[in-house]
């Protein structure tokens, strides 16, 4: 029946399970999150480049993630703001299209991993090897550990996304608002155990590196403040450090609750809601952790505010 009402290259999606009364407000407070998520990140990335003193690795690294939260958020947002809009009979995508945005997702939660790692590199030099720091973190390093963080994702989630590709479809229907690698290789009746593999494989290989290296990076820098008696660098260690470690616990925790409930078809509502944590709430949180938590930053942005209010005073 679904083959005689869609032809084979439209997928139906699901969508949100929400009352109809509610699509206005979810619609209008959807698209605030994502102006937000917009203005605060785009504007951070400019407020870095555009402020000389904010030329250290540090922050010009966190304009990967600026940059990763804003390619996040717009490769799923517009797309549910449009079928928030639109009849259930009519929330449809192309095959393509589908594929295309499963591998805009995967590249973007693998990035989201591989930039918080470099970051971590970077706090690790900074406070363990403080002298050498100026060093090992030139621009060349921040251009290369960069370049890095983009391009490790690529083929392994090209990988991952071609072998679902190769299946034949049987089914039509994404369980999902978004697609992603695990609702493609589900519309296929063939077996998907070389998937599975792979994305096992795929997956052990990313969080076992994210977690390591993070966790390795932490406990060093953690054994340096212990020994040290700075006081100065251990509280500026633990601001930087703590920042670093609360986007990347919600980071894991999202990622490893779709991971479990992908495995449970009867719980998809909930998958649903840590999808939206990890592509709505995730990228408008980091702005804010980062611009507030940030001395530096938060002190240009006070005082852009503040030129901006003694310009509108002068006007009047």
């Amino acid at each position: 029946m679904e083959n005689s009402t869609f032809g084979k290259d439209i997928l139906i999606l699901e969508g949100f399970n929400i009352p109809s009364q509610s699509y206005i407000p979810s619609f209008i407070l959807l698209l605030i999150v994502y102006i937000f998520i917009m203005v605060s990140n785009i504007g951070l990335v400019v407020l870095i480049f555009r402020s000389s003193g904010l030329h250290q690795p540090m922050y010009l690294l966190l304009c990967n993630m600026s940059i990763n939260d804003v390619f996040g958020a717009t490769i799923i947002i517009p797309h549910v703001l449009r079928d928030l809009l639109t009849p259930d009979s009519q929330r449809v995508i192309r095959y393509m299209d589908c594929v295309v945005q499963a591998f805009c997702v995967h590249l973007h939660a693998s990035a989201s991993h591989t930039v918080l790692m470099i970051m971590a590199f970077d706090r690790y030099v900074a406070i363990c090897n403080p002298l050498r720091y100026a060093t090992i973190m030139t621009h060349r390093m921040v251009l290369v550990l960069s370049m890095w963080a983009w391009v490790i994702p690529l083929p392994m989630v090209g990988i991952l996304i071609g072998l679902s590709v190769r299946l034949s479809r049987c089914r039509w229907i994404i369980v999902h608002f978004s697609c992603n690698n695990a609702s493609l290789f589900k519309l296929s009746c063939e077996s998907v155990l070389i998937n599975n593999i792979y994305g096992l494989g795929y997956t052990v290989v990313l969080l076992g590196s994210s977690i390591g290296s993070v966790t390795v990076t932490y406990l060093r820098i953690a054994m340096v403040c212990l020994r040290s008696k700075n006081k100065t660098l251990n509280r500026k260690a633990l601001q930087t450090c703590a920042t670093h470690l609360a986007v990347y616990a919600i980071l894991l925790v999202s990622g490893f609750i779709i991971i479990i409930l992908h495995r449970f078809p009867q719980l998809a509502a909930h998958r649903k809601v840590a999808s939206v944590m990890l592509h709505v709430v995730l990228p408008a949180l980091n702005a804010l952790i980062y611009g507030l938590q940030i001395k530096e930053v938060r002190q240009r942005v006070m005082a852009l505010f503040h030129k901006s209010k003694v310009a509108s005073m002068d006007a009047k």
